[in-house]
């Protein structure tokens, strides 16, 4: 169903350019259709932040739950921003003291650059436990990606993430572990997910903590988790909103970091992601840029739109219907009438009746 233009963010003329249902304002309030109000906390630094934006607002608009959404995007403090980062999210985006007056349905908390080895250290800590604790008590349920994960571990769970080592990034194969959770019902039973990030939690200990692994890669780990409330609190580790190419701006990123000295190896290509045809022009710019780089002449041009041939998307499919099973699910709990279910002597801590299906 159609996302809502409720401002003038300017995601939903790009979305609407890309053939997806995008409502005016007006408009959507003369239809009889509910509505769910999602929160997108969006703390990627200022290269990824409209994208990520997009991703999410693309994933939702997706689904085909009966229902107009309405996206609240909002940033906290703590985070480094450019001018033109700042000016455009004082623009276009929220404020958080906003949207704790007038409330959300769910909410959806994207990763961040990492740059401290603890968490805590970090920044933006206090701006977002301030967030989670907000919502851990207003929202009906909390999804979040990748570093923003390993936050609400280590605050709601005192969950420490486990270097790596190295960078886990690329496309896996993952499987379902749990297939009768309605989180994953009517999904493909194996799947590719992208990952980006130096760090992890395992399996282990997540069931130590008593939260749920549903879906795992051999090589990647857990990359989907629920608590045991079943969706009120849903993590992920890896990107099912990526786009096809945004491992491919990704690489070049870190091959302009390479350039400009910022990191001294030049960078792996992701792992798994592009077909074995594109090698042959991968290996000629690398050698390119590093006759560049000795010889103090200007960066090549990255060869992006050649490279994109090169790339297939496994797995946009099977992220789109994880998000639209959770969106139903936030839709279902958002919409009960609660003094029915006292009557109806059903547990309010468990309305839709998931946990005697499971």
């Amino acid at each position: 169903m159609p996302l809502v233009a409720h401002n003038t963010l300017p995601t939903f003329d790009r979305l609407k350019q890309d053939g997806f249902e995008i409502l005016k304002s007006d408009h959507a309030l003369h239809q009889d259709i509910r509505e769910l109000h999602i929160g997108l906390l969006n703390m990627m630094p200022d290269a990824a932040l409209r994208a990520t934006e997009r991703q999410f607002m693309r994933m939702i608009t997706s689904c085909n739950q009966i229902a107009q959404f309405y996206i609240h995007p909002f940033s906290i403090r703590g985070i480094e921003r450019g001018e033109q980062a700042q000016q455009y999210i004082g623009q276009y985006y929220e404020d958080f003291q906003q949207i704790k007056a007038q409330g959300l349905d769910a909410l959806i908390i994207s990763g961040a650059n990492p740059s401290k080895a603890e968490l805590t250290d970090e920044s933006y800590w206090p701006g977002v436990i301030e967030v989670f604790e907000w919502a851990k008590q207003n929202v009906s349920s909390i999804l979040c990606s990748c570093l923003a994960s390993h936050a609400a571990f280590k605050q709601f769970y005192d969950i420490e993430r486990q270097p790596l080592g190295y960078k886990l990034w690329g496309v896996f194969s993952h499987r379902i572990v749990e297939p009768q959770h309605p989180l994953v019902s009517n999904i493909n039973t194996r799947f590719d997910v992208p990952h980006s990030r130096f760090n992890q939690v395992t399996r282990e200990q997540l069931n130590d903590a008593g939260l749920k692994v549903l879906i795992e890669g051999k090589t990647s780990g857990v990359h989907l988790a629920v608590s045991e409330d079943l969706f009120r609190e849903v993590y992920f580790q890896g990107h099912p909103e990526y786009n096809f190419n945004s491992l491919l701006k990704e690489y070049k990123r870190e091959v302009t970091r390479f350039f400009n000295n910022e990191r001294d190896d030049y960078p792996p290509t992701p792992d798994n992601y592009f077909l074995p045809e594109a090698n042959a022009l991968i290996e000629s710019y690398q050698s390119e840029v590093i006759s560049a780089k000795d010889e103090n002449r200007t960066l090549p041009t990255f060869p992006e739109t050649d490279l994109e041939r090169f790339v297939d998307n496994t797995w946009w499919d099977t992220g789109k219907a994880v998000f639209n099973n959770w969106l139903g699910l936030v839709y279902q709990l958002t919409h009960l009438d609660r003094k029915k279910l006292y009557m109806d002597g059903i547990d309010p801590q468990d309305p839709l009746g998931l946990k005697d299906a499971l």
